[in-house]
């Protein structure tokens, strides 16, 4: 497996960086994955300036230009022995020679990057979608920057993990926020109902990507506040993320989601999210090949 450290590529095994690196010290920096298709990098300008946006919040300087992102980035690509794979960028503040919790003067940001084969739901999965449980949200308040400092996300993932779900779904004051990695839909009586973005969920590019298809295809959304009492008494609830695309959750605390003869199963309203996400993504990845 490849890797990019500080201006060299490099085996993934031999890339070694300094202890006293502030995202090792305190998860001081930022970071993106970047899903590709036939070695086509899927929205990767909205992918680096989700990260800009990620590096100035944190008070980073950028340490490329986006010419040269996209030239370290594709060389990754073409070098591995796979087509579809997942780009992971992760820029620290870089390595102090001392550990202090306020900015260093002069230190370099430390940047970061390897490929890896791209990961999707199971056809299991596609077809039955997932078991999620729901937690309390209890993360920071800046969770629209993709920071590297995830303990409140790897806590939240490691309760479904331990209930055997795919995915956790979490609540803050009464009201949906996201997953431990992923953005979440719910549908109500036909609406595609997702909450807004703001400093307690991470800007999705797909969470982009489903609401212009939406608009696109004339379904009925709305951007604002989602209950929690809407999200129990939901028709379908759906994930999305990179690499998960649009996924359904058909079971949520145990409990089947819909009513009638559609509960448990992927809706309509998500089957064809999916279908329209999938046909948007080859178009895409077509036009790219040319």
């Amino acid at each position: 497996m490849n890797a990019y450290l500080n201006g060299q590529f490099l085996p993934l095994s031999e890339a070694k960086i300094s202890p006293l690196d502030r995202g090792f010290l305190f998860g001081d920096g930022g970071y993106e994955v970047i899903p590709v298709y036939s070695r086509h990098p899927f929205r990767i300008d909205e992918h680096l300036r989700r990260m800009q946006a990620t590096l100035d919040g944190l008070r980073i300087v950028n340490p490329h230009s986006n010419d040269e992102w996209r030239a370290i980035i594709l060389r990754l690509i073409e070098a591995a022995g796979f087509a579809d794979q997942a780009v992971y960028i992760q820029v620290t503040r870089g390595a102090d020679i001392r550990r202090d919790h306020a900015f260093p003067q002069g230190v370099t940001p430390t940047v970061f990057l390897f490929t890896a084969p791209l990961v999707g739901p199971t056809r299991t999965q596609r077809e039955a979608g997932i078991a999620a449980i729901t937690a309390t949200d209890i993360r920071w308040d800046r969770c629209d920057l993709k920071s590297v400092s995830m303990v409140g996300n790897v806590l939240t993932r490691q309760l479904a993990v331990d209930a055997g779900c795919a995915e956790a779904i979490m609540l803050r004051d009464g009201f949906l926020t996201e997953g431990s990695s992923t953005n979440v839909f719910c549908v109500r009586n036909g609406i595609i109902l997702c909450p807004p973005k703001d400093n307690r969920i991470l800007p999705g590019i797909t969470y982009d990507v489903v609401l212009e298809l939406a608009a696109r295809h004339g379904a009925p959304f709305a951007v604002r506040p989602v209950a929690e009492a809407e999200v129990r008494a939901a028709d379908e609830l759906w994930i999305t993320s990179s690499t998960k695309e649009v996924l359904a959750i058909t079971t949520l605390d145990g409990k089947p989601v819909g009513q009638g003869a559609q509960a448990g199963k992927p809706g309509p309203v998500t089957r064809q999210m999916h279908a329209w996400y999938a046909a948007f993504r080859d178009e895409v990845m077509r036009v790219a090949a040319v």
